[in-house]
């Protein structure tokens, strides 16, 4: 057993030709390895190659080139095991009509060949909040609940590994606070989490390690904590005790004047310090009332990433 719950080589998918539509390489060639326990961020902007990349983990989507073992199962040589290592929570609801949260979920049990004796159908429809719904008819849940119904049967044939999809798209906060409370439960038991999501807040408080995707190839892999610390902006923000203009600045630093009536001052740590920003307020006669400083967040390391590929 390795210490990796996926690892992906050289893994390339091109989609043919279609009428008008010239062929399309989705993904080129991507290397990934995913840690067991991990719970890991899967990021970038819409058609980089997320979901290509997801629906071929789940065996929906055949690749064209290179290797994916999951839980140390190749794809190839062991589809059944590594299919059954992996539970997918998808994007868009895809339920049927005409069956209960609790026949859903047998359903989807039977599928994955778990027997009746081995089933956690009221388990799991508790941890997703829908024991009072169990009969009622998926037609009749809201939004919310068929999202929450969706992670269910992602769960029943208890895989070591859950793949969410943008869990939280247009959901409300309710909903994502039980959701993200599920996982953190789900991950503390050791199984591992892989998320995709535009929510670059939610990466950022979830994830241990981020990987971001862009046109079909990985542009970096590594922990929340070191993605982060490339950039060395900062923003040094002052409230003046009186309207003030900015003072003049160096090339180093960017400065403006928020509609709040602060002045906000970007730099880079190692080239300016904050010291220096407040000589040349005291040196421009600007008293100040307050001061404070905002780092550099997930999205300003995702959009200096992307935008340079």
């Amino acid at each position: 057993m390795t210490a990796n719950a996926i690892e992906i080589t050289n893994l390339r998918k091109t989609y043919p030709a279609t009428g008008r539509s010239p062929a399309k390489e989705a993904l080129k060639g991507i290397d990934l390895k995913i840690k067991r326990g991990a719970v890991f961020g899967l990021l970038g902007p819409n058609g980089a190659g997320k979901s290509t990349l997801i629906n071929i983990l789940a065996g929906l989507v055949n690749k064209t080139e290179g290797s994916v073992s999951i839980w140390g199962f190749d794809q190839d040589t062991n589809p059944r095991q590594s299919r059954a290592a992996i539970g997918v929570m998808p994007q868009e609801p895809h339920l049927d009509a005409f069956f209960t949260p609790r026949g859903s979920l047998d359903v989807q049990a039977g599928l994955y060949g778990v027997p009746k004796s081995k089933r956690k159908t009221d388990e799991i429809l508790d941890l997703i909040g829908l024991t009072d719904k169990a009969e009622a008819y998926a037609r009749s849940l809201s939004g919310g609940m068929r999202r929450r119904l969706l992670m269910g049967k992602a769960l029943v044939h208890s895989p070591h590994i859950l793949v969410l999809d943008e869990p939280t798209a247009g959901v409300d906060i309710e909903l994502r606070n039980m959701l993200w409370t599920n996982v953190r439960n789900l991950n503390a038991q050791g199984m591992t989490i892989i998320l995709t999501t535009h929510y670059l807040e939610e990466a950022e408080e979830m994830c241990d390690e981020i990987a971001i995707i862009n046109h079909g190839a990985l542009i970096i892999q590594d922990t929340t904590p070191n993605l982060l610390g490339r950039l060395d902006s900062k923003t040094l923000v002052v409230r003046p005790a009186n309207a003030a203009d900015l003072p003049a600045l160096p090339e180093t630093i960017t400065g403006q004047i928020r509609p709040d009536g602060t002045l906000a001052f970007s730099y880079q740590t190692g080239q300016t310090s904050a010291d220096q920003i407040l000589d040349l307020l005291r040196n421009a006669d600007i008293q100040i009332r307050d001061i404070s400083t905002e780092e550099s967040d997930l999205e300003d390391v995702f959009l200096a990433l992307t935008k340079s590929t």
